[in-house]
C-alpha cells in the first residue's frame, strides 16, 4: 500500500492542474430541465434523497459509488430521483445547505475524489441534486484502503493484484490526448481530414451546432488537437502516415488463412500505416474475399443465401478490436481464418472489471475519445450493444454464439462458421415477424432453439445473467405466446421450444395491441391527443385500445412528458394531457 500512497502524492499535482480541462470534456451525459435523465449505467446512477438525509443516510454507500466513478470514466449521481423514475417527486425541495454537507461527508470518506454537487430544478418545479464526479487522475479509495470501480451499472470492489493493475493502467493524462510527438496541428493529411469532416457533417448522431464548426474547430471538439499540436488521437485519425508510424502503437492488422492441416494458404497485412482506424475497417471487409462466401440453403423452389461470416459480425469484431485495444501496448491484431472458424486476436487484456463471462452486459470504454468518434461516424454504439448484436445475428442464422477467451497478454473471440440447425433461420424470421420480438427475446429464443432444453440455471449462464431471478424480461412473453414451453419449478425449470412448432412454423398469431412496441404506443398517444387534447389517461387508453394495460399507457405518457412532447395539469384522476406546441 505504501507504493500506492507514493503515487497519490506524485500525481496529486497533475490532478489539480488538469482538473479544469477534465471537467470540460470528461462527462458525456447532459441534463436538460425535466427531460428523461437517461438510464443508469456506466456514467449515471440514481439515489433516493433518503441516502443523504435523516437517519437513513448511507454515506458509506454513496462514497463507494463516488470512488467507483472516479476510478472509471467519471460520472453523475442524481440524488432525489428514485431508481424507476425519470424525474423527482412533485414539489420535492432540497435544503440549500445539503450540497455543502455532501462535500464535507464525502471528503471525509474518500481519497482522491472530487465531488461537485449542484441543486437543479425540473419543469414541474421539483428539485434534485446533480452530483458530478470527474475522473480522478490518481487512484481513488477510502481512507482505510478500499478500492472500487464502475463496471456497467455496478460499483465493484477492486482487490488483490487488481489494485496494482488499476494503478498501472491510470495515468495523469490519457494516451489519446498526449502531444509528445509535437506534430503541428497544421500537419494533417488533407484527404483524411476532409473525409473525417464530411463523415461528421453527414451523421445524424451529431448535433447541428457541431456540424457547423470549421475544420479547425472540429479538431478541438474531438480532441484531435490541443493548442498548436495534434494529439495522439489526431495523428491516428487525420495525421500523415509517417507520423502515424512514429506513434509506435498504431494498429496493424494481419489476415491469415489456414487449411485443414493448419498450413498458411493466404496472408494479407495492413502494416504500412497509410490507413486510419476507420479506413482499416472498410479495407479489411473489402479486401478479404472469404468474407463474401455464402451458403446456399433450399427454400422451396428457391435458394436461400446465408453468409459464412455476416458483415455485421465481422465489422463489429473489427470495431471492438480497434476501439478497445490498449494503445500503450504494441502488438498486431490477427484475423485467423480456419476452415471451421474465424479467430480475432487483440493484444492486451480486457479493461479492468470486464471478463469473458460478463461481456454481454458490461460497458467499459478503454479509449473514450476514439469510441466517441466511432459512435459519431456510426461505426459503433456507445451503449455496449455490440456483443448483443452479434449474439442476435448469429443465433438468427442458426450459428453458435461468439466464444470470448482471455490469455496472458491477449484477448480472443472465436466465431464459428457452421450452421447448427438450418430450420432455425426460417423459425426465427417468422417468429420475429409474427410477434415483433425484442432483441433480448430474439437472443433467448435463438439459444433455446439450438438446444433440446435448457434449465433456468443453464439459460441464465448462457445469457451471462447473475441469477435466474432476472430471466423474466428475456422469456416471459415467449412463454405467454407458447413459443417456449417449460416444465419443473425454480432453478430446475426446463425451457424448450416445441419441436412441432419448430418444424411446422405454425404460431398462434392472434392480433393484439398488448404486444405493441413502446415507440409505436407513443405514436398512437400523440395522434390521439392531436385529435382530443386535454384528455384523461383512461380516455386515451379506451380510444387507442382497451386491451393495452393502463400502466403500459401511463409509462408511455410519462416518457412523452419527460421528452417535452406532452404537457399536463392536475393530479391523479384529475390529470389532463395535451400536446406541447
Amino acid at each position: 500500500m505504501g507504493r500506492i500512497k507514493n503515487e497519490y502524492e506524485i500525481l496529486k499535482g497533475a490532478r489539480d492542474m488538469l482538473l479544469p480541462k477534465l471537467m470540460s470534456g470528461a462527462l458525456d451525459v447532459s441534463t436538460q430541465g425535466g427531460r428523461n435523465m437517461s438510464q443508469e449505467g456506466q456514467l449515471l446512477d440514481k439515489k433516493s434523497l433518503r441516502t443523504v438525509t435523516g437517519n437513513t443516510a448511507n454515506w458509506k454507500e454513496l462514497a463507494k459509488d463516488c470512488i467507483a466513478f472516479a476510478n472509471a470514466q467519471g460520472g453523475r449521481l442524481l440524488i432525489g430521483i428514485e431508481n424507476n423514475d425519470d424525474v423527482p417527486p412533485v414539489e420535492q425541495r432540497i435544503d440549500p445547505g445539503l450540497p455543502d454537507l455532501i462535500r464535507r461527508k464525502l471528503g471525509e470518506r474518500t481519497v482522491n475524489v472530487t465531488v461537485l454537487p449542484e441543486i437543479r430544478q425540473t419543469d414541474n418545479g421539483s428539485e434534485y441534486i446533480d452530483l458530478q464526479i470527474p475522473r480522478s487522475m490518481a487512484v481513488a479509495s477510502t481512507p482505510d484502503g478500499h478500492y472500487f470501480l464502475r463496471v456497467a451499472d455496478e460499483s465493484k470492489p477492486v482487490v488483490g493484484d487488481e489494485v496494482m493493475r488499476l494503478a498501472a493502467e491510470r495515468s495523469a493524462l490519457p494516451w489519446e490526448t498526449q502531444t509528445t510527438l509535437h506534430v503541428s496541428r497544421g500537419e494533417t493529411d488533407p484527404q483524411k481530414l476532409a473525409t473525417f469532416v464530411a463523415g461528421i457533417r453527414a451523421s445524424d448522431r451529431v448535433k447541428e451546432s457541431v456540424k457547423e464548426k470549421s475544420e479547425d474547430e472540429l479538431l478541438d471538439h474531438y480532441l484531435l488537437a490541443y493548442g498548436k499540436w495534434l494529439t495522439n488521437l489526431g495523428i491516428l485519425c487525420v495525421g500523415r502516415h509517417q507520423d502515424r508510424a512514429r506513434l509506435g502503437t498504431a494498429p496493424v492488422i494481419q489476415f491469415i488463412k489456414y487449411d485443414e492441416q493448419r498450413k498458411k494458404v493466404n496472408k494479407i497485412a495492413w502494416d504500412d500505416f497509410n490507413l486510419t482506424p476507420m479506413e482499416l475497417i472498410e479495407a479489411v471487409w473489402r479486401e478479404v474475399p472469404d468474407f463474401r462466401e455464402r451458403y446456399e440453403l433450399p427454400d422451396g423452389l428457391f435458394r436461400q443465401h446465408v453468409p459464412l461470416y455476416d458483415e455485421i459480425v465481422v465489422r463489429e469484431l473489427l470495431v471492438n478490436a480497434l476501439a478497445h485495444r490498449p494503445y500503450t501496448q504494441r502488438g498486431d491484431i490477427f484475423l485467423n481464418l480456419h476452415p471451421d472458424r474465424l479467430e480475432v486476436v487483440n493484444p492486451g487484456l480486457l479493461p479492468l472489471g470486464v471478463t469473458p463471462q460478463n461481456l454481454l452486459h458490461t460497458t467499459v470504454r478503454r479509449n473514450e475519445h476514439l469510441a466517441r468518434i466511432f459512435h459519431d461516424l456510426k461505426l459503433m454504439e456507445r451503449e455496449g450493444s455490440g456483443y448483443d448484436k452479434m449474439y442476435e445475428v448469429l443465433l438468427s442464422q442458426g450459428k453458435p454464439v461468439p466464444e470470448p477467451k482471455e490469455g496472458p497478454d491477449r484477448f480472443e473471440v472465436t466465431v464459428r462458421r457452421r450452421i447448427l440447425k438450418p430450420q432455425i433461420i426460417d423459425f426465427m424470421a417468422k417468429a420475429d415477424q409474427t410477434f415483433q420480438l425484442t432483441q433480448r427475446e430474439r437472443i433467448a429464443l435463438g439459444l433455446l432453439a439450438q438446444h433440446e432444453a435448457l434449465t433456468a440455471r443453464e439459460l441464465a449462464k448462457a445469457l451471462e445473467l447473475s441469477s435466474v431471478d432476472v430471466l423474466s424480461p428475456w422469456i416471459n412473453r415467449l412463454l405467454s405466446w407458447g413459443l417456449v414451453l417449460s416444465s419443473g419449478r425454480t432453478q430446475a425449470t426446463r425451457y424448450f421450444v416445441d419441436p412441432d412448432v419448430l418444424r411446422r412454423l405454425e404460431f398462434p398469431a392472434s392480433t393484439t395491441l398488448q404486444r405493441i412496441e413502446p415507440h409505436r404506443l407513443q405514436a398512437l398517444i400523440v395522434e390521439d391527443l392531436s385529435r382530443y387534447p386535454r384528455s384523461a389517461g383512461g380516455e386515451i387508453n379506451r380510444r387507442i385500445g382497451a386491451e393495452i394495460p393502463y400502466k403500459q399507457v401511463k409509462r408511455a405518457i410519462d416518457a412523452l412528458i419527460a421528452a417535452r412532447q406532452v404537457l399536463f395539469e392536475g393530479d391523479k384522476r384529475g390529470r389532463r394531457y395535451w400536446l406541447a406546441k
